[in-house]
């Protein structure tokens, strides 16, 4: 009996919902398992025939889809951004973008024999990497903060830009097709460019105007914004046929470079988009694939991959890097990671329906040309990243550092004195203030929420494997807690007491955050700040057998308080209770303690003959204790 369509829609966000925490299990990209399951309930198990199942509103939903995807990629291009992150990731861009299309626009049609429309544009579509591929799997690798940083902000730029360069080749390619002359295609090309252009720079300034003066409210910001997107999308269409992706892009491309418009929570509201509706449109999309297709292309298609990885990748990171200081190890692990994302299968997917319809030769076999490309490159490179990093010696050492969620004076004073010991340190915050005082410090910093879409691309975790919470914000605190447990693990989330464990049970936060709670003697967030305002300070204490650990309680009359403790193995754990602590003679101690006695104090600037101003670093004493390091002091 075959299922009803109620069924196979509601199997469908099933599914969806399922690969998604599948790749988040195994922390690979999701677009992998979408594309793998589609493929296996449409042409594998015949579950699935989305013509059958839309009908004629299959090619209008897939359309709307894709521009969302468009628009929301071209949110993230932040022109600032482009020149903020390196030569050789400015470079990669350009260069990156015209070597690949190239070579695979070449490939497609010398080695395929296909057609120069459906090559050139199997050509655009290849350049573009995407960072919904390129985070699971820098999580996953970890290397070196470098080329992390090239490979992140290389996938957040091309996203947008090979779009752009793809949709702009489709239009071409259109136009020409509908000119019967040179002249009269030109036309079209120009009059599809120009309403694609300006109506998308005034959309995007009338929808920014709209946020900046707050004309709509706040809970309409993502739905309203969206409305207007596809509206603005259907009346390009309507004005210059298939002229709408151009216009969301560049709609989107200003409103993120719009001064005082903030669209950070637009971008957020994507993340529960792309669950839904994103990632049911590749499970649509790859139940279309057909093996004939595949196998029409033959051993050419293998051909063509192996171009576009072996020789278009490693020639475009070696000419972009030209004038760099990358080491041919880092080009080497650069030339190997270029897996293709969610922008290159639904635009492929579109421009193919596109094609097909205006008759063009061969258009059916551009889906299946991406799809393997994607599926090639993210298996391949997912399954062998690491050992070859590690092979070329471009992994991070274990991520023992640290993410502080709070950027206030007492985390800037821990962050600091981790960050003397060479621990990475990031402080996360929302208030403007803290984040001014840390940069002033020389902290790492990411001013946002940290569980946030935005967060997401742009919070670089290289080296982070904890989560230290030391934060006034009892409701972030929360949800930092939840996110990073499932992130780094229940034994690295380590969180201060809020004084909430004696209240009754419907005021309580879950069991599973209570569990991380108890960090530092179980001391709250208020007792902290209120030591800091006294005048207490970090510092940093070597013990040795000369200066124990009981030495060190009475020379502070057990009024310290010991944050962290490097063991003997040098590695750095947090303190729960000092009561448990039996540390080596070997140990180091990272402590707040209290103010020296101003009396007790002068008397050693009298006796050692040390100016005032020097005692930001307390001497060793003789036979005591034998390295104290400087004092961050609290503010």
């Amino acid at each position: 009996m075959p299922a009803s369509t109620v069924l196979i829609l509601a199997s469908i966000g099933v599914l969806s919902l399922s690969f998604q925490w599948l790749a988040w299990r195994m922390r690979v990209p999701a677009i992998l398992f979408l594309l793998a399951g589609g493929i296996l309930v449409g042409p594998v198990l015949g579950y699935l025939n989305p013509d059958e199942v839309f009908g004629d509103l299959l090619f209008p939903l897939v359309s709307l889809a894709v521009a969302i995807i468009l628009f929301e990629g071209s949110l993230t291009l932040r022109f600032e951004e482009v020149r903020g992150h390196g030569k050789m990731t400015r470079n990669l861009i350009p260069v990156g973008s015209i070597v690949t299309g190239i070579i695979g626009t070449l490939a497609a049609r010398w080695v395929l024999e296909i057609s120069w429309a459906v090559a050139l544009l199997f050509g655009a579509i290849s350049i573009v990497t995407g960072p919904t591929v390129i985070a699971p799997l820098l999580r996953s690798v970890r290397p070196s903060a470098k080329i992390a940083n090239i490979l992140r902000w290389e996938g957040i730029i091309i996203d947008p830009v090979g779009a752009l360069l793809a949709v702009l080749v489709f239009e071409g390619i259109v136009s020409w097709g509908q000119g019967n002359v040179f002249g009269h295609s030109l036309y079209i090309f120009g009059k599809t460019l120009l309403i694609g252009f300006a109506l998308g720079a005034l959309a995007g300034y009338l929808n920014g105007l709209a946020l900046r003066k707050h004309l709509i409210p706040q809970y309409l910001h993502n739905a309203g914004t969206l409305t207007f997107m596809l509206g603005a999308y259907a009346l390009s269409n309507e004005m210059a046929h298939e002229s709408g992706l151009l216009t969301v892009t560049v709609m989107g491309i200003w409103m993120a470079n719009m001064k005082q418009v903030s669209v950070d929570s637009i971008l957020e509201f994507k993340e529960s988009l792309s669950v839904l509706l994103i990632s049911a449109l590749f499970i649509i999309l790859a139940a279309r694939v057909e093996f004939a297709a595949i196998a029409d292309l033959g051993w050419g298609l293998a051909v063509v991959l192996a171009l576009l990885m072996l020789l278009a990748r490693p020639l475009s990171v070696f000419l972009s890097a030209i004038g760099t200081d990358l080491s041919w190890r880092e080009k080497l692990f650069l030339s190997w990671i270029a897996p293709r994302g969610i922008v290159a299968a639904a635009v492929s997917a579109l421009f193919a329906f596109q094609l097909q319809k205006l008759g063009y030769d061969n258009a059916g076999a551009l889906v299946p040309m991406v799809f393997v490309l994607i599926i090639a490159t993210v298996t391949l490179q997912s399954l062998t990243a690491r050992p070859i990093a590690r092979l070329l010696k471009v992994t991070e050492p274990a991520e023992y550092g640290f993410l502080i969620l709070g950027a206030n004076p007492v985390a800037r004073m821990i962050g600091l004195a981790l960050k003397k010991h060479e621990v990475p340190v990031t402080l996360a915050d929302t208030n403007w203030e803290n984040m001014r005082q840390a940069r002033m410090d020389n902290l790492k910093v990411y001013f946002g929420n940290p569980i946030s879409e935005h967060a997401s691309s742009h919070l670089d975790l290289t080296g982070i494997g904890n989560l230290l919470v030391i934060s006034p914000y009892k409701h972030m605190n929360s949800l930092a807690t939840y996110h990073f447990l499932d992130w780094f693990g229940d034994t690295k989330v380590f969180s201060l007491a809020e004084g909430d464990q004696d209240q009754k049970a419907r005021h309580q936060t879950a069991e599973k955050i209570q569990m991380t709670r108890g960090l530092f003697d179980g001391v709250s967030y208020a007792k902290l700040a209120s030591l800091a305002s006294q005048g207490y300070s970090v510092k940093t204490t070597e013990l040795s057998e000369e200066f124990d650990y009981n030495d060190f309680l009475k020379k502070y009359e057990g009024q310290a308080l010991v944050l962290f403790i490097f063991d003997s193995k040098s590695h750095v754990k947090p303190v729960r209770s000092m009561d448990d602590l039996k540390p080596g003679d070997d140990w180091i101690l990272i402590s707040l303690v209290p103010p020296q006695d101003r009396k007790e104090r002068k008397e050693k600037e009298n006796r050692e003959g040390i100016e005032p101003s020097a005692l930001g670093k307390e001497p060793s004493a003789p036979g005591k204790e034998p390295s104290t390091e400087g004092s961050t002091p609290g503010s």
